[in-house]
């Protein structure tokens, strides 16, 4: 069965929204959450995503509250943080890391973190068991791909064209996935632009789809109830991970 990872903004509107959120998106067929870590300029992300980790850090968000999320919702279902290096070189990845095995947290998406620079810190991640979440784009060479994925941890994130998150574009991914394939055989996931519509078609030849401002820009509907969004969101995630499983 293809697997969903679902991104959301931790911490947005509140903590217990957020981990009532989460704990949703499981029952719903989430599989993977990918805890976002509000940083005041995702430059990976669209203009959705962007706009709650904003709004998260105008409510007052501090790594604080990252970490009381983190403890309700990771000891019920397998959780990533997906932040940017500023903050990770700022306090530290042992830092991290040793809050991340207290919590049960299975590892970091860090977009802004090249690959060469990567290696460096290796060596923690390893030390705690937690994977460092290896990226592939649609313009890396077979070289670049065969370096890069060599060692990858627990799945590849497929970068489904160059860009930011969101903006919805498409390119064929065939010959950077028999790429991947060939030399390795980590799971492959694709993530940007997927949402309810495009899920089934992005998901062919992959083991899993990664969902953010489908999801986030449910978050920013002031229209919606608490209830409203979670149960939207949940319908949504429900109705992908069908659609990458029929």
């Amino acid at each position: 069965m293809k697997k969903l990872v679902g991104y959301i903004t931790s911490s947005y509107p509140n903590n217990n929204f957020c981990v009532d959120l989460a704990l949703s998106m499981k029952e719903a067929g989430v599989d993977t959450l990918e805890l976002g870590m509000p940083f005041s300029d995702p430059v990976a992300d669209g203009p959705v995503i962007e706009a709650a980790n904003l709004k998260a850090l105008q409510n007052g968000y501090t790594l604080k509250d990252l970490f009381e999320v983190s403890s309700k919702i990771a000891p019920q279902m397998d959780t990533l943080w997906m932040g940017y290096m500023n903050p990770f070189y700022h306090k530290g990845f042992e830092y991290f890391l040793q809050k991340a095995q207290e919590f049960g947290i299975n590892g970091a998406i860090i977009p802004d973190l090249p690959f060469e620079e990567s290696q460096e810190y290796l060596p923690i991640f390893d030390k705690y068991n937690k994977s460092l979440i290896s990226f592939v784009a649609p313009t890396d060479t077979e070289q670049r791909v065969k370096t890069v994925v060599n060692d990858a941890k627990k799945f590849i994130y497929l970068v489904a064209y160059a860009g930011i998150t969101g903006s919805g574009k498409s390119e064929d991914l065939t010959q950077v996935i028999e790429n991947i394939r060939k030399y390795s055989k980590t799971p492959v996931y694709i993530g940007f632009g997927v949402n309810e519509k495009t899920a089934k078609e992005k998901a062919v030849g992959v083991d899993g789809v990664i969902v953010g401002s489908s999801f986030v820009k449910h978050l920013l509907d002031d229209s919606l109830s608490h209830n409203e969004k979670i149960t939207r969101i949940s319908n949504i995630a429900k109705e992908i991970k069908e659609k990458i499983n029929e």
